[in-house]
């Protein structure tokens, strides 16, 4: 009775043997597709391009480049034209009122008077030394006028010796006699110009001190250098002030300074002479001018370089050190309004934004931001077309296919 296990062992064998090794055959007698034929026979299909729906979904925008008033702009200051601490030059009591901080001074105006104490008799010493010298020098002269006379007159009796000796009729003795005369008549010459050259070098001497006595006197009165305000009181009546001690300090306001520093990647687009606006912080107003000087040395710690502007204030409205935002006005260029989220930067680090081609291919283009404003940035780099993706841009790299929506551009 064992034909029966027998007969169930044959047929699960026959089974399993059509099953893994005539797999194919069997599936065409069942009719199975060309698929699951090839995938019976260990065959690989050819594989077949990506549908639409694996590829990166992005939002693009297509902007067109539109040629803008580029201006480069800062964060910076009003600062004073100019400022001095006006002091003193010489050791003595103040005897003048003093003029009190938020004056207005004007050039040469007095701020500081000093005691003359015996500057004047000093003063009145040289002069009269300078006039004793000045006397001196037409005797100097006289006794330089006589040694020359008698100077001439020795060579005449030296010449006249000489003719007389010559033909006997004068003695060696006399010859040499002249000769000794022409010798003392020189050295007086020369003794009486340097007693004139004495006599000058005392005129010079005199007037010297006559200087540094008037010099000394001018001293006392300290003035202002230039118009402007006080920002100080000036020095307290009776007060002693020593030299270096400080009587004033003067501000200049008008015209005011507008004061900033450029990164080193813009300096080459600001000029000398360019326009130039501000707005000053705390309701203080907008104000404009022209950059009068760019500093050709950067700041060795954040590498940007110190701008001044001049601005007229004849009202001395704008005060100084004022927080102000400036403008400065440079050669236009053709830009693109973008959306500051759709930034982006490459493995590299650059900053830019991914694009699409024609194809559907992503491309990536560095660019360069040349201002900032509430609806976006300004970017130059791209195309004058672009298809910028703004959505989605984080999620693709260059060279990859997308399917891009295209967002209307609202202005």
């Amino acid at each position: 009775m064992r034909i029966f296990p027998i007969l169930a062992a044959i047929a699960m064998a026959a089974f399993l043997y059509m099953a893994i090794l005539e797999r194919p055959t069997l599936l065409a007698f069942f009719g199975a597709g060309e698929e699951e034929k090839a995938e019976a026979a260990n065959e690989t299909p050819v594989a077949a391009p990506i549908s639409a729906e694996k590829r990166v979904k992005v939002v693009v925008e297509r902007l067109n480049a539109q040629s803008i008033d580029s201006a480069v702009v800062l964060r910076g200051q009003t600062a004073a034209a100019r400022q001095v601490d006006v002091k003193a030059e010489t050791s003595a009591i103040v005897v003048s009122e003093p003029l009190r901080k938020g004056a207005k001074v004007e050039t040469g105006q007095i701020m500081c008077r000093l005691d003359e104490g015996t500057r004047r008799a000093a003063l009145e010493q040289a002069r009269a030394q300078l006039a004793e010298a000045k006397s001196r020098v037409p005797e100097a002269q006289a006794r330089v006028q006589e040694a020359q006379a008698r100077l001439e007159e020795a060579k005449i009796n030296q010449n006249a010796s000489s003719r007389l000796n010559e033909g006997g009729f004068a003695s060696t003795t006399r010859l040499a006699s002249s000769d000794a005369a022409v010798a003392t008549a020189e050295a007086g010459v020369s003794s009486a110009q340097s007693g004139l050259s004495a006599a000058q070098s005392g005129i010079e001497a005199a007037q010297a001190a006559v200087a540094g006595a008037q010099t000394e006197l001018d001293r006392l009165v300290i003035e202002a250098p230039f118009g402007g305000l006080l920002e100080s009181d000036t020095a307290e009546l009776g007060s002693l002030l020593q030299a270096g001690a400080l009587c004033g300090t003067i501000i200049q306001l008008d015209p005011i300074k507008l004061v900033g520093f450029i990164p080193e990647t813009q300096v080459n687009r600001v000029q000398v002479g360019a326009m130039a606006g501000a707005r000053l912080a705390a309701g203080g107003g907008e104000v404009r001018g022209k950059v009068t000087f760019i500093s050709r040395s950067a700041d060795p710690q954040t590498r940007t370089f110190l701008t001044e502007i001049e601005v007229p204030n004849p009202d001395l409205k704008i005060r100084d050190g004022q927080t102000a935002e400036i403008l400065i006005a440079s050669e236009g260029a053709d830009a693109h309004l973008v959306p500051q989220s759709a930034l982006t930067l490459n493995d590299e680090g650059t900053l830019g934004m991914r694009l699409v081609d024609d194809n559907n291919i992503v491309d990536f283009r560095a660019v360069e931001i040349i201002r900032d404003t509430s609806k976006g940035v300004w970017v130059t780099g791209l195309p004058m077309q672009a298809n910028v993706i703004v959505v989605g841009q984080e999620y693709v790299v260059e060279g990859v296919e997308v399917d891009p929506t295209f967002r209307e551009v609202t202005q």
